[in-house]
């Protein structure tokens, strides 16, 4: 028996990274998959790469910002799937800025995209978590621990998530909902495109890692994700894990 056969689970921000690759692993773990991106041809193309490698999984072409997506997306893990019991809240876009040249702009993105749409994802699977429990994965960040230049913005969002995760889990925890945060440093796309065009940057946040080595999306960040899934992790709530080898250490 796989670790989590018979769940089913929805993963937002899901067409690649991260998000994709966790998607596989807990598909490999017997998990049924809900994948969501804004992008219809990238999450069409995920969902056929999944489902070529055996996996149980629809796609959708959602934007998290908005509140009915939220709840249509959800609504989908219950009508292919019959029940939802992990909820993983991955997508974030942003605009990098200094404090003082923030826009309403890059503020609407940042927090619409993580933000509320975490809030918006949670409140739309609350109703389906509580009937039988579950586990809810949020995304936070080291940028909103360290206090990385140029990322105001979306360290504040990802820290407002943190603060949402551990009122959640102290609400929720009567349902036998556990709700938890994963902070990863991984070599996604994104990160690579990002090092590539800063490299200076890119070789400071590896002078920062204790482990010398940029996280694997498939290797390292998606089995803590499977953990905090599974029955293993059935007494950890209200948590933020550091997958980002030896950044921050609290």
């Amino acid at each position: 028996m796989s670790r989590l056969d018979g769940k089913v689970a929805v993963i937002t921000g899901s067409s690649q990274g991260i998000g994709l690759a966790m998607a596989e692993a807990f598909a490999n773990a017997g998990a049924s998959v809900v994948i969501s991106a804004r992008r219809a041809d990238a999450i069409q193309q995920a969902a056929q790469q999944l489902e070529a490698k055996g996996a149980k999984v629809v796609g959708v072409q959602a934007d998290v910002a908005k509140r009915e997506d939220a709840k249509r997306t959800i609504a989908v893990a219950i009508e292919n799937f019959g029940r939802l019991d992990i909820l993983v809240n991955n997508a974030q876009a942003t605009m990098p800025g200094n404090i003082e040249d923030i826009t309403d702009e890059a503020i609407d993105l940042t927090l619409g995209s993580g933000l509320l749409g975490t809030l918006y994802h949670m409140q739309a699977a609350f109703p389906h978590l509580r009937e039988r429990g579950g586990s809810v994965i949020n995304f936070g960040t080291r940028q909103g621990i360290y206090g990385e230049p140029g990322d105001g913005i979306y360290g504040a969002g990802k820290e407002g998530i943190c603060a949402l995760s551990r009122s959640a889990a102290r609400e929720w925890g009567q349902f036998g909902i556990r709700v938890n945060v994963i902070n990863p440093a991984a070599m996604s796309p994104a990160a690579a495109k990002f090092f590539a065009e800063n490299p200076v940057r890119g070789q400071q946040y590896m002078d920062a890692i204790a482990l010398r080595r940029f996280g694997d999306p498939a290797g390292d960040i998606a089995p803590i994700a499977v953990f905090l899934a599974s029955d293993e992790g059935q007494y950890l709530t209200g948590q933020t894990l550091n997958a980002d080898g030896g950044q921050i250490m609290l």
